[in-house]
């Protein structure tokens, strides 16, 4: 996470990360977003415009899984996949909400660069 941060030019803030099942992740969906199904991450900006970035993330480690097998990747690059999908959120990003538009999105593209930078890089720089 720190090398996503560096390389968004974020010196200061503060990230949460949670892994949850899958019912506490849906609980979460439907509670706080009116949306009544398993998402794979949900963040929360915290933090004012203008203020060092705050936010919540919590990913659901059994539709990663699960996700991991459909696409043929380890469970942890999934996993690194989603906490950055959800940094990139927190951090600003967003992405079209047509599905089909979704993966050559900007929010993608550098999504895919830093989870790539973050395999590539010496344990302590990522």
């Amino acid at each position: 996470m720190r090398l996503a941060l560096v390389r968004e030019g974020v010196g200061e803030g503060e990230m949460s990360i949670t892994f949850l099942g899958d019912e506490a992740i849906r609980e979460l969906n439907r509670d706080y977003l009116d949306h009544d199904w398993i998402p794979d991450v949900l963040s929360f900006a915290l933090h004012d415009e203008g203020e060092a970035p705050h936010g919540d993330i919590y990913v659901g480690f059994e539709q990663a899984r699960r996700q991991a097998r459909r696409e043929g990747v380890s469970q942890e690059e999934e996993l690194v996949r989603l906490v950055l999908h959800g940094l990139l959120h927190v951090l600003g990003h967003d992405h079209p909400e047509a599905p089909e538009e979704r993966k050559d999105s900007r929010l993608y593209r550098l999504q895919e660069e830093l989870v790539q930078a973050v395999f590539a890089a010496p344990e302590e720089d990522s």
